[in-house]
């Protein structure tokens, strides 16, 4: 069972993610309306629980998992030779959004339950 101090420190780890990934944006000059329209894209995948529990909280996973936009900025880099398009950076800010508001990765007995305890809360 992970202890509150390390549930707290991760949230507050995502919260700078949040605001390093928002500095970014800004930064390579991402367009505000874009970012607005997207945040909240990656949470699409919570339909996958209408055919079941374990199918919901793998795609909620994968689609909450750092490792799936910085695998596609790097393949679009890669192809391209130049730095990909910012978007990529909307769905990081929405992970280190959810992570820092409780939301963690979804277990597969609960969509409640993730891998920062229950969701949303840290016990005293």
């Amino acid at each position: 069972m992970t202890t509150n101090a390390v549930i707290i420190w991760l949230r507050l780890e995502a919260a700078l993610v949040l605001a390093a990934t928002v500095a970014a944006y800004q930064w390579v000059g991402g367009a505000w309306l874009p970012f607005a329209a997207l945040f909240f894209l990656p949470d699409l995948s919570m339909l996958a629980y209408l055919r079941g529990s374990e199918a919901g909280a793998r795609a909620y996973n994968l689609a909450h998992s750092y490792a799936a936009p910085a695998a596609l900025a790097l393949a679009a880099a890669a192809a391209t030779g130049q730095l990909p398009s910012p978007l990529w950076l909307v769905w990081v800010a929405h992970i280190a959004f959810d992570r820092a508001a409780g939301y963690g990765l979804k277990q597969v007995e609960s969509f409640h339950a993730t891998h920062l305890g229950p969701i949303g809360r840290v016990s005293r």
